[in-house]
C-alpha cells in the first residue's frame, strides 16, 4: 500500500482524499490543512496537522496529494520529493514557468513520480473527442471557454483563488493541454484580453479574460474564463474542435448550470460533424461525475508508481499548457503579444 499524505482540503483536497481512502492501494496516513475544516464522516478518524512540514518528516509518506492554493505547490511538491514521496499535485503546477520547471528538474533528478491533477486526461468522453480530432487532422480552430456564475461560498472559493491567480490560468491550462494533445504542435504566440469586474477583488486582478494561442502548425485556439455573480449563463459552455474536414464538439442540454461542479467535465453529447455527411451525435449518458474522475486519477498515480510509468510527456505538457496560460496573462497585463 501506498502512504498518502493530503494537503490542502477544499473541494479538491476532500474529493483526492476520499478517493484515497476508497482505494485499498493507498494507505493514507494524514491530513494537512493550515486551518480548521470540517470534513466528510470519512476523514474524520485521520490524523489531521496544520504544518506540513510537521507532517512530512513525523508520517514519512510514500506520495503526498497536493491541493493547496497555486502559490504553495512548487514549494510543497519539491519539499515531498526531497523527503522521499512522488507526488500528486493539482494543476496549475506552479505560479511561473521557472517554479514549474524546478518542480520537473526535482522529480528528474530524485527519481520521484510527478502526476499534475489534468483532470480530463481520465475522462473517457473527452479521451474520445481527442481521439475523433485528431482522426481528422490538422490545422485545428479550438473555440473553448467556461465562465462560472458564482454565488455565495463558490464566489468566496473564487476571490480566494484569484489573490494569486486569474481565471484564464487557473481554469485554462486545462483546455490548453487538450489544444496540445490534439495538436502535437509546439505554440508560438499567446494574446490576451481582460477585465475586472468587481470591486471585491485585488486593483491588479482581473476575474474576466480571453486569449488567442498560435501553433506552429498553423493551429489556433481561442479560450475564455471568467469567474462572478455579474458572468452571463449564456453560452458559458463552449467546446469545439474545426479542421478543414469538419468538427467535433461537447454539446450540453439547455438545463446545464454553470455553477454546477458536474458541469465543468460532464459532456451529454459528442457531435462528430464531417463535411459532406450527416452528423453523428454520440450519447455521453452515464459517465462519471467529479468524485469518480478523482477516483479515476488516484488510480492513475497508483499505477505510475507500481509500473513505473514514463511520465516525461505528461510532464512536458504540464509546463507547456502552464506557459501558454501564463503568457496569455502577460498579455492582458501588458496589451501586448507574447511570443514563446
Amino acid at each position: 500500500m501506498i502512504r498518502t499524505l493530503v494537503a490542502g482540503l477544499g473541494n479538491m483536497g476532500r474529493s483526492h482524499a476520499l478517493a484515497c481512502h476508497k482505494d485499498p492501494a493507498f494507505d493514507l496516513v494524514g491530513l494537512v490543512n493550515r486551518s480548521a475544516v470540517d470534513l466528510p464522516a470519512d476523514l474524520q478518524s485521520y490524523p489531521l496537522m496544520a504544518d506540513y512540514r510537521a507532517a512530512l518528516a513525523e508520517l514519512k509518506p510514500d506520495l503526498v496529494c497536493i491541493a493547496t492554493y497555486s502559490d504553495s505547490h512548487a514549494e510543497y511538491a519539491i519539499a515531498a520529493m526531497e523527503a522521499g514521496a512522488h507526488v500528486f499535485v493539482e494543476k496549475p503546477l506552479a505560479t511561473t514557468v521557472a517554479d514549474a520547471e524546478r518542480v520537473v528538474a526535482a522529480a528528474q533528478r530524485l527519481g520521484r513520480k510527478l502526476v499534475v491533477g489534468y483532470i480530463l486526461r481520465h475522462h473517457p468522453s473527452w479521451q474520445r473527442l481527442i481521439a475523433e480530432a485528431r482522426d481528422m487532422g490538422g490545422p485545428f480552430v479550438f473555440r473553448l471557454n467556461l465562465n462560472q456564475q458564482s454565488s455565495g461560498l463558490t464566489w468566496e472559493v473564487h476571490k480566494a483563488l484569484m489573490q494569486t491567480t486569474p481565471p484564464i490560468v487557473d481554469c485554462g491550462v486545462h483546455y490548453v493541454d487538450v489544444m496540445c494533445q490534439i495538436t502535437d504542435a509546439a505554440p508560438v504566440e499567446v494574446r490576451g484580453m481582460g477585465l475586472r469586474l468587481s470591486d471585491e477583488i485585488a486593483p491588479d486582478m482581473y476575474n474576466y479574460g480571453h486569449f488567442q494561442v498560435l501553433f506552429e502548425d498553423g493551429s489556433v485556439g481561442w479560450y475564455e474564463a471568467g469567474w462572478g455573480p455579474m458572468m452571463s449563463d449564456t453560452a458559458f459552455f463552449v467546446k469545439d474542435v474545426v479542421s478543414p474536414r469538419g468538427a467535433v464538439s461537447i454539446r450540453m442540454p439547455d438545463i446545464a448550470r454553470s455553477d454546477d461542479i458536474d458541469t465543468h467535465t460532464k459532456t451529454s453529447t459528442l457531435r462528430v460533424h464531417r463535411v459532406g455527411q450527416a452528423h453523428e451525435d454520440l450519447d455521453m449518458a452515464d459517465e462519471p461525475g467529479h468524485q469518480d474522475l478523482c477516483d479515476r486519477e488516484q488510480a492513475f498515480v497508483a499505477r505510475a508508481i507500481a509500473e513505473d510509468l514514463d511520465l516525461t510527456r505528461h510532464m512536458t505538457d504540464a509546463v507547456r499548457s502552464l506557459a501558454v496560460c501564463l503568457a496569455a496573462d502577460e498579455s492582458v497585463r501588458s496589451g501586448q503579444p507574447v511570443k514563446l
